[in-house]
């Protein structure tokens, strides 16, 4: 009999499952598909702080998620035997003029004073990534090293597979048994249904697309210009993602053509470079766009861990750690602006 029921199998609910097996209770994961087949299981796997200047508490909470993670995907590695490709590899950024240099300067204080010594921010020259580096009209990057890399789709599988050797209990269903405590994590599906119960928008699906190029840049940082992001992985190089909060048909289409075209203008590197694979998903988004974790508004007993967008992966371990202590404990050190009776409410 579970102590606990996690309804959904994306990243929210593997590492809030896990989580709560590594407090000592008995956890039923409930998926309808399998476990990342949503949003979570996609190619990218960009782990990148926001900029650390202007500082507010959200980015805070972000910092402290992704110092997390090389403990957390230790651990989970070495109970699953699945290696779900976290490194740490850091972020190049091009900087188009003096003003952007400035900026970048700036930034250098702020994330020594925040970050806590995660990682660093400098400018250096392009010329220190020869081969990589994407064209900089001043000839100078931002270098951080505190962005990370993973693969999601095997970071899922690894949790699925940590959670059933230390006996937690995966099964196929689309709801709780209604006896036990339940957390609520189904994604985008979860923010519509939750939704309907309150009488009011929660949330909505914002799809996103991305692609697998074949190219060896293993050991390079991963770059980021303008939304567009490139992530060396050892299988090829991943670049996404569209942001599409319009969308007809959930399948690959054009925008990721236009993505593609505008990746090979931007980093000379990949013009050739063959794809591999192509992707879709439907990241859950919530009203003021930052993830709900807390209790249900409306039912006592359900609990709430949805609208991780696009930082999903990048919140997971912290997500599940507090997730475990409100639910375990009955308190946890959550922010009061992702609490869902504060950000859904209908005024």
């Amino acid at each position: 009999m579970a102590d606990i029921e996690v309804l959904g199998g994306g990243i929210f609910g593997l590492a809030i499952a896990w989580s709560l097996i590594e407090r000592g209770a008995k956890v039923r994961l409930i998926e309808k598909r399998r476990p990342g087949a949503g949003a979570s299981g996609g190619l990218l796997g960009a782990l990148q702080p926001h900029v650390p200047d202007p500082w507010t508490p959200t980015k805070a909470f972000q910092r402290d998620a992704l110092a997390l993670h090389p403990d957390f995907w230790r651990k989970v590695a070495a109970v699953s035997g699945i290696d779900p490709g976290y490194r740490r590899i850091g972020r190049i950024m091009p900087l188009a003029d003096e003003k952007a240099v400035a900026l970048a300067r700036s930034r250098a204080d702020a994330a020594a004073r925040h970050w806590e010594g995660c990682g660093c921010w400098r400018i250096v020259p392009a010329a220190d990534f020869p081969g990589w580096a994407p064209p900089s009209p001043t000839g100078l990057l931002v270098h951080e090293t505190f962005s990370a890399r993973i693969d999601p789709a095997r970071a899922c599988m690894a949790l699925a597979r940590a959670i059933a050797a230390r006996g937690g209990e995966i099964v196929t269903g689309e709801a709780g048994s209604g006896s036990v405590p339940l957390v609520d994590a189904r994604g985008h599906e979860g923010l519509a249904a939750l939704g309907r119960e309150l009488g009011h928008t929660a949330g909505s699906g914002v799809k996103g697309q991305a692609a697998l190029l074949e190219h060896k840049a293993e050991g390079m940082p991963q770059i980021f210009i303008r939304g567009l992001h490139v992530v060396p992985h050892p299988h090829g190089v991943a670049i996404g993602s569209t942001s599409e909060r319009e969308w007809s048909h959930p399948r690959v289409d054009e925008a990721l053509e236009t993505l593609m075209a505008r990746v090979r203008e931007e980093v000379p590197v990949l013009t050739n470079a063959p794809v591999l694979a192509r992707w879709w998903g439907i990241r859950p988004r919530a009203p003021h766009g930052k993830p709900l974790l807390g209790p249900h508004p409306a039912r006592p007993g359900v609990f709430i861990a949805n609208g991780g967008f696009k930082i999903g992966v990048g919140l997971a371990p912290l997500v599940g750690r507090l997730m475990a202590d409100l639910v375990l404990d009955g308190r946890a050190d959550i922010p009061a602006e992702f609490l869902p009776a504060n950000a859904l409410s209908p005024s």
